[in-house]
């Protein structure tokens, strides 16, 4: 018999997998401290953020589960 992987703790809570196979996660810098921040670039930060391939296979690596 073969053993489990264990998963990375902080990848797991960060990442999730869609289902076309892209990483998706929040973008950071919006929960305090933006009094001083355009309106503009505090609705930039409303958008998800998208794994590049060289961290997708990191990923894969971080989460042999899936997310």
């Amino acid at each position: 018999m073969g053993y489990k992987l264990k998963s990375h703790s902080g990848a797991k809570k960060r990442w999730t997998l869609t289902g076309s196979g892209l990483w998706k996660r929040q973008r950071s810098g919006k929960r305090h401290l933006n009094h001083g921040m355009s309106p503009q670039r505090i609705r930039d930060l409303r958008k998800p953020a998208f794994a590049n391939p060289a961290q997708a296979r990191q990923l894969y690596r971080l989460l042999p589960y899936g997310a």
